[in-house]
């Protein structure tokens, strides 16, 4: 029986970034499950549109990807997000391929980064294996943040941070909680100088580049006009390996 596996990423329109990260998560993952043919989608219809117009590059939604994987002659397919959260994003792509399922054999499905208390665990020593940081200073990881309740994923994992010995590493979200001033109140709290701030997105795209690193009303430019000494890592969760792996257990776990 041919079987495949569906990564399914909410995208991005940096080709930089995509490559050190989507791309090489996929190359890993065909490489590991060399029995299964692997294929992508996206699920951001902008992001799609745009690469589209831009890049001339034509991207699958998840429901184009399950058909072309059923034309393929797939019976059995493993779809494995790489969202962070079980949030918004996942729950759209669980309603997608409710719609195809009729199509396979067999359809399981992989978790999102964060669904375990060892999950965190794990993510905070990739993010920590891989990430230097100077004496006294703060490091701040900038995550997506929603409205949904998955959200409390962002607060658990600055606590798994602490009670892990990383005291200090803070945690913020662009579109949830805890925002920057929660993140700058804890700096004059724990009289932070200096801070390194680090988006934690599997890609370091458009919020990475923008609103984390810019040099007008960014994370940066804020912190920088409130006195901080701030330096920028500019990676994308998906270029450390130790996340990467977690992805790929999580394909384990759901093939069974």
């Amino acid at each position: 029986m041919k079987k495949g596996i569906l990564v399914v990423s909410f995208g991005t329109s940096h080709l930089d970034t995509m490559e050190k990260t989507i791309q090489v998560l996929e190359d890993e993952i065909a490489e590991k499950f060399p029995e299964y043919k692997v294929y992508r989608a996206f699920t951001s219809r902008m992001i799609l549109r745009k690469l589209k117009r831009e890049k001339g590059l034509e991207i699958d939604t998840v429901e184009q990807a399950l058909e072309r994987m059923a034309g393929d002659g797939i019976r059995g397919v493993i779809i494995q997000p790489t969202h962070i959260i079980n949030g918004i994003e996942n729950d759209r792509m669980l309603e997608d391929v409710r719609k195809q399922e009729d199509q396979f054999e067999w359809i399981r499905i992989g978790k999102p980064l964060l669904s375990s208390a060892d999950d965190y665990k794990k993510a905070v020593h990739a993010v920590m294996a891989e990430t230097e940081s100077a004496p006294g200073e703060v490091l701040a990881l900038m995550g997506h943040g929603t409205d949904h309740h998955a959200n409390a994923a962002y607060p658990m994992l600055e606590y798994t941070f602490h009670i892990l010995g990383y005291g200090q590493v803070l945690v913020g979200t662009v579109e949830g909680f805890p925002d920057l001033n929660n993140v700058m109140t804890k700096f004059k709290i724990c009289g932070a100088e200096k801070v390194a701030l680090m988006p934690f997105m599997l890609v370091a795209g458009d919020h990475a580049k923008n609103d984390m690193a810019g040099e007008e009303d960014s994370w940066k430019s804020e912190m920088e006009n409130a006195g901080y000494e701030v330096r920028v890592i500019l990676k994308g969760l998906g270029e450390l390996k130790g996340i990467r792996r977690i992805f790929e257990e999580h394909i384990r776990e759901a093939a069974g």
